[in-house]
């Protein structure tokens, strides 16, 4: 028996030898070559924005950037406290990470829970077509409807706020918790549905006690990359939010969020090596640390708390 193995073995070996070609040596060089290549473009990117950022602040003190509350790069007396910028982003994450997080969760529990599956074959694909729209039409849908919708309710809002872009944001993130949570929740063993079925639990109480918490870890790790897109975005808060900068916590006027910032400066508002054209590395350094705190939390998440059955 021993040596019948032994030949089979080596038949396997001979007949691999055979097959083994010029592509078998060329496409692991190709794909690693790939690989290479993107980590080096990060790591030049990351460079590049770390060295502009450097230079900025080797111009404009990094206490003023960091513990001041005015930004106002244009005027006489330019001003860099970053913190209006912040607060003008959070504002647009906090009322999006509102708007989206209820209907796709809602969106998620269906599909995954009661719809049938004609009908989730229907009701997802359509969820995630608002993923490929364009920003730019959700920028113009919430400036030229949402916000004129909002006005005749509120009558004190402005043409430009931050809760219409806020709702917009929300609704585009929309498809990414709901197909990223269904996910979550449709990998629970439906032995834990049975279960809770065969105790008397009723099918609402199955899908919040016992499949929600099942799929906390991709849940949470859904949501958390929601708000990191929430943050990054641009072109919305670009064309609904304004281009005002202030600490205010008030939601009717006219904010501006870190990317607003970059693009407006990014469109020629700045000669090339001022202060101000430099700001935008610092600025933009900053939303890659705001976006990066979330990637690294929402693998945390991932992590701390998965489930494997």
């Amino acid at each position: 028996m021993a040596d019948n193995n032994f030949s089979v073995s080596e038949m396997i070996a001979q007949n691999n030898a055979k097959k083994k070609g010029t592509s078998d040596k060329i496409v692991p060089v190709i794909l690693g070559t790939i690989a290479v290549i993107s980590i080096l473009t990060t790591v030049g990117i990351l460079v590049t924005l770390l060295t502009e950022t450097i230079t900025f602040f080797t111009r404009v003190p990094i206490t003023e950037f960091l513990f001041t509350m005015d930004w106002n790069p244009f005027s006489s007396t330019p001003k860099y406290g970053i913190w209006a910028l912040i607060l003008g982003t959070l504002k647009i994450t906090v009322i999006a990470t509102i708007v989206a997080v209820p209907i796709g969760l809602g969106a998620a529990i269906y599909l995954s829970e009661y719809a049938s599956q004609r009908a989730r074959a229907i009701i997802k694909p359509i969820l995630e077509i608002l993923s490929g729209i364009p920003t730019i039409v959700f920028g113009f849908f919430a400036l030229t409807f949402v916000t004129p919708l909002l006005r005749d309710i509120f009558p004190s809002l402005g043409s430009f706020n931050s809760i219409s872009p806020g709702i917009v944001v929300g609704i585009m993130i929309i498809p990414l918790i709901s197909s990223m949570s269904e996910d979550a929740m449709s990998s629970v063993p439906n032995k834990m549905r049975e279960g809770a079925l065969g105790l008397g639990a009723t099918k609402f109480e199955v899908a919040t006690k016992v499949v929600l918490p099942a799929a906390t870890s991709g849940i949470m790790a859904s949501i958390v990359l929601a708000i990191s897109r929430a943050i990054g975005e641009t072109m919305i808060v670009s064309l609904a939010a304004g281009s005002t900068p202030t600490a205010s916590l008030d939601l009717t006027g006219s904010i501006q969020t870190m990317t607003g910032f970059i693009v407006q400066v990014a469109t020629g508002d700045a000669t090339f090596g001022s202060d101000i054209y430099y700001s935008i590395y610092a600025v933009g350094f900053t939303l890659f640390l705001f976006t990066l705190a979330m990637n690294l939390i929402s693998q945390w998440i991932t992590k701390r708390f998965r489930e494997e059955y």
